[in-house]
């Protein structure tokens, strides 16, 4: 897990290649995160994002994962994810799994090396947040994704610290166990 690192702050401001935005699915902005990548990003972002496909206006389902430029941010792409509505997700716990592996494989698929993320569905949403570091953090820790250097850009002092904890558990964890 030494490829992962938790970063108090404002995700508008990580120097990655693509910043994770956790979206609604209709992808044209909204509040929390959501709302402070497009302010930063401005308009040039909304306007990629009108460009992405709809069907009756869903362009990302919940736990799938888009991909646009990023307008004014520093990085090249914004990865637009939908996480779970926690009560009113049947699975939500696989929902949000998908959500980080989708984005994931889309950051490998445009060649990124960096990523951004904030605590996905943990707002609005209604995530628990441990259990959503641990599946966060399980899903980024994955072989498969040891070539991408992965933040998380975490807002406040008490998800950063829970994040850094659920961190420090699963290094702990990985060292325990015997690998053949």
């Amino acid at each position: 897990m030494n490829h992962i690192r938790i970063i108090p702050g404002d995700i508008t401001k990580a120097k990655v290649d693509a910043i994770v935005n956790a979206a609604n699915p209709v992808m044209l902005g909204g509040g929390g995160v959501d709302g402070a990548i497009h302010l930063a990003a401005g308009p040039k972002l909304l306007e990629a994002c009108h460009q992405v496909e709809s069907v009756a206006g869903i362009r990302c389902p919940f736990g799938q994962a888009r991909i646009t430029t990023a307008g004014n941010l520093d990085a090249k792409y914004v990865i637009h994810t939908v996480g779970p509505i926690y009560q009113t997700d049947s699975h939500p716990g696989a929902t949000l799994a998908a959500a980080y592996e989708n984005s994931l494989k889309l950051a490998q698929e445009y060649n990124c090396h960096s990523i951004a993320f904030p605590a996905i569905s943990c707002g609005v949403y209604g995530y628990p947040l441990a259990e959503a570091a641990n599946i966060a953090l399980s899903v980024c820790g994955r072989k498969a994704y040891g070539a991408i250097d992965i933040q998380f850009h975490l807002f406040s002092e008490e998800i950063t610290a829970l994040w850094r904890a659920e961190l420090e558990a699963a290094a702990i964890s990985n060292r325990n166990q015997d690998v053949y």
